[in-house]
């Protein structure tokens, strides 16, 4: 399936998680966080959070400085 992710496709597997794409996309672990389709989903949920075809996701990374 595919899913938008910061505006490019991704291709992933059926049933992926949120927890999967963050693997595949080599994420860092701590620093980031994502919204679906305009919802910000809490990273407990990610390993539970199932994608599906043309979700659109925003991953936002924290950056030091001011």
């Amino acid at each position: 399936m595919k899913v938008q992710v910061n505006n490019k496709e991704v291709e992933m597997s059926p049933d992926s998680t949120l927890t999967q794409l963050t693997a595949q996309l080599e994420l860092p672990v701590q620093g980031i966080a994502i919204a679906v389709n305009n919802k910000m989903i809490p990273r407990t949920e990610w390993e539970r959070f199932i994608l599906h075809e043309n979700d659109n996701l925003v991953i936002i990374k924290a950056a030091c400085g001011g």
